[in-house]
């Protein structure tokens, strides 16, 4: 898909105070686009730092994924100096996006009163748990805790078995899913108005957002749904069987794809009965139809299945983990593995960028900085400090 369009987002800066995941994965998706990233990090880190989180080689695995194409700047912005410092970025920069908990950024002096001063252009997005205002803007955010006060995790698990969380922090990277879209919005928009904008956003709110048709379901219907595990509340066969040697997992909601998916399994008694003549059909008489499939498919093995219900154009997958997942034959397709050197732990292999698109660099992937990396570089280039000055401001702890 190439061109000579360059990457979309060529030119625009955005710093980034944010950290861990819901303050660093929709700045990192943007870096993906051509973004410039600079983190602007205290003196002790990114709290994603954490060499306890997916600890990889002395070093936090989950820093390494949100912070590729990152530049880092170590500025102390509880300093007058290093709130100067910051203001001088804020002009030349398009956005500034936040993680922070409700109050911090007016008590920093770097909220979006403040900073729209410095640059009526500049757009801020802050990623909050519950929101900066009301009864919970307070309430610690961790993902686990939004996926819960969410409800997802109500429909998460097995129905005779206790709830789980998704096994991404999907709570945490829904912040990320939403900001960055937001920004770009903005950035649109901006080109026609000249103006910047205040972008809020809450990780409960963008959870309930993904709850989609469930949600609607209830709100209007008032339909309380329940733990299916791997099955669907309005389709039947959905979900994951069993073989002789793993699982295949079958999404059958079509009626050609039923009668195809009874020639497979050789159950012509199965199309003829009227219990499961249509779709309908199939969900109000599931219990009865679910274990008739169940003992059919323990009797073949996953590859065999497959064969024949992809032949049959049956929707159905085998089960994979990872290293069948990165297996498949898209992933190197469309370079879904980008990899990057890191000066410390050496080569870091990680998922790639979703988004294709004409003129978009294939692979952009430079690694996740040392703390404090970029710093003289950016101010001694940004801002022109000289190396004195930039000695000084050293000396006081102001930057690192």
């Amino acid at each position: 898909m190439s061109s000579d369009l360059g990457n979309p987002l060529d030119g625009v800066r955005i710093l980034e105070l944010g950290q861990i995941i819901a303050g660093t994965y929709g700045s990192q998706v943007l870096t993906d686009l051509g973004a410039e990233v600079i983190k602007i990090e205290p003196p002790k880190g990114d709290l994603g730092r954490n060499p306890s989180v997916a600890p990889y080689k002395g070093m936090s695995g989950l820093f390494l994924t949100f912070n590729r194409n990152k530049k880092s700047v170590v500025i102390d912005l509880k300093t007058d100096e290093g709130r100067e410092l910051f203001y001088d970025l804020v002009k030349t920069a398009d956005v500034v996006i936040d993680n922070f908990r409700s109050g911090v950024l007016k008590r920093l002096k770097v909220d979006y009163e403040s900073l729209s001063k410095v640059n009526p252009r500049i757009i801020q997005c802050t990623v909050t748990g519950f929101g900066t205002e009301g009864a919970y803007k307070n309430f610690p955010a961790w993902d686990i805790i939004v996926q819960a006060m969410s409800g997802h995790m109500s429909i998460t698990g097995e129905n005779d078995g206790p709830p789980v969380r998704l096994g991404v922090p999907f709570g945490d990277l829904s912040g990320g899913i939403f900001s960055c879209k937001a920004i770009l919005a903005a950035l649109f928009d901006r080109e026609r108005n000249g103006k910047g904008r205040c972008i809020e956003l809450s990780m409960f709110d963008a959870m309930l957002n993904l709850l989609t048709y469930i949600g609607t379901m209830y709100l209007s219907n008032g339909e309380v749904p329940e733990r299916m595990g791997s099955a669907h509340e309005y389709t039947v066969p959905w979900g994951a069987f069993a073989a002789k040697d793993g699982f295949v997992v079958l999404a059958v909601r079509e009626e050609i794809s039923w009668q195809n998916l009874c020639k497979v399994m050789d159950a012509p008694d199965l199309v003829d009965d009227e219990r499961f003549a249509t779709n309908i059909d199939r969900t109000k008489n599931g219990k009865i139809l679910i274990p008739l499939i169940r003992e059919i498919f323990e009797k073949r093995t996953v590859d065999d299945w497959i064969k024949n219900l992809r032949a049959a154009d049956v929707p159905a997958s085998p089960l994979l983990d990872l290293e069948g997942a990165f297996a498949e034959p898209p992933v190197a397709e469309r370079n879904m593995i980008v990899e990057y050197d890191h000066p410390e732990v050496g080569k870091v292999r990680l998922p790639g960028n979703p988004i294709k698109m004409t003129g978009l660099a294939e692979v952009i992937s430079n690694p996740a900085p040392l703390l404090g990396e970029h710093t003289d570089e950016v101010l001694g280039g940004l801002l022109n400090l000289s190396p004195d000055r930039l000695k000084e401001l050293h000396d006081k702890g102001v930057i690192k």
